[in-house]
């Protein structure tokens, strides 16, 4: 006679439970959400959704508290109209194979900054008024940037001087100097790229009048020469330091008021094409660390592409006018990854330099 034995699962009241509204029974270990933040700042008189200041891979409903110059009104975060400090918490509620999480996040709020039109442009031509810039401290010159429109032609004019206070992450010191760029107003697509790889020198320049440089640093020190200035932490925290001449640059962007750049255009590129901000950085890069950025960044990183939101290879997109503009990325190339017109040969101190390289060679920082 053969006899037959079968094993009967017990199920708890408690792990119907989980099953009936997505938990995790006792018998799986939960995973702890990820909580991250996107900013750290916000602006006076403004409302912000959720999904711009933070994020997470757990789907659990999300409760919103707010506390100090901020309030949550109809599931969005709105700011006073007075500077000051912004706590904010979600608390998020376990979600299949997550656990619940709360977060907390203290922001500033500080007020934005004013803009002035440019003269003889068209209104989308905004570039920041710096009359009431703290400036770089007392031993500096005032910032100054001011900039008009001739025909197609916009010429931007700056002494390149900052707008927050100066803090040294380089043997270099801050030095006012003399820019003059021009750029078209009329950008097209070029019928190729135009690679940025080996220039170690100005590709655009932002609404304040500093100069933007790609993701690449000099050939000093050796053991970081032409790495990645972002991956080796010698930017300050508005993503910028000096070079050889004195001369303040960015090497990525953030977009915050105290840098003195708003979510809007941020600068233009020298193919004239305009680079725009990235709130909650929507769209994303679609380079991928290969090797390690610490020397020779270009090496190091590959573009491979992606999603709906991912940018082209020059870190870019057409919008739905039809129009090219760039747009800023927390990941590499952090601004620019080559220009998708035709770039103007700019001269003078702007030009800082502007001679393309072959892939073996390379121009030091000027």
């Amino acid at each position: 006679m053969t006899t037959t034995f079968r094993r009967v699962a017990r199920v708890t009241a408690a792990a119907l439970l989980a099953l009936a509204v997505g938990l995790p029974s006792a018998a799986h270990a939960a995973t702890r959400p990820t909580a991250t933040w996107k900013v750290t700042e916000l602006a006076t008189n403004a409302t912000y959704t959720t999904k711009s200041l933070f994020a997470t891979d757990s789907g659990g409903t999300q409760t919103w508290s707010a506390s100090g110059a901020c309030a949550v009104k109809s599931k969005k975060i709105v700011t006073s109209s007075t500077v000051g400090k912004c706590k904010l918490t979600v608390k998020i509620a376990a979600y299949r194979a997550f656990a619940s999480r709360s977060a907390t996040k203290t922001l500033t709020v500080s007020a934005p900054t004013t803009s002035q039109s440019a003269a003889g442009c068209a209104s989308t031509y905004k570039f920041v008024d710096l009359s009431s810039a703290s400036g770089a401290g007392s031993a500096y010159a005032k910032p100054k940037v001011a900039a008009s429109c001739s025909g197609d032609t916009l010429t931007v004019t700056s002494n390149g001087m900052i707008g927050y206070t100066f803090v040294a992450k380089t043997p270099n010191a801050l030095r006012e100097q003399a820019y003059t760029w021009k750029v078209t107003t009329t950008p097209k697509v070029a019928a190729s790229s135009t690679s940025i790889e080996n220039q170690l020198g100005t590709i655009a320049f932002t609404v304040t009048g500093l100069p933007i440089y790609g993701p690449t640093e000099g050939p000093v020190p050796q053991a970081e020469a032409f790495g990645d200035p972002v991956y080796n932490n010698i930017l300050d925290t508005c993503k910028g330091h000096t070079g050889y001449n004195g001369d303040y640059h960015y090497h990525a962007i953030l977009s915050i008021n105290s840098c003195y750049l708003d979510e809007t255009i941020v600068g233009y590129a020298n193919d004239g094409f305009p680079i725009y901000s990235n709130p909650g950085y929507t769209y994303t890069s679609g380079y991928k660390m290969t090797g390690i950025p610490k020397s020779y960044s270009w090496k190091a990183y590959s573009y491979v592409g992606g999603g709906a939101n991912t940018l082209d290879e020059c870190n870019g997109r057409t919008d739905e006018n039809g129009g090219y503009r760039y747009y800023i990325t927390e990941t590499f190339p952090y601004v620019i990854g080559c220009y998708k017109g035709t770039p103007t040969r700019q001269v003078g101190a702007a030009a800082a330099p502007m001679v393309m390289k072959s892939s073996t060679s390379f121009v030091c920082e000027i």
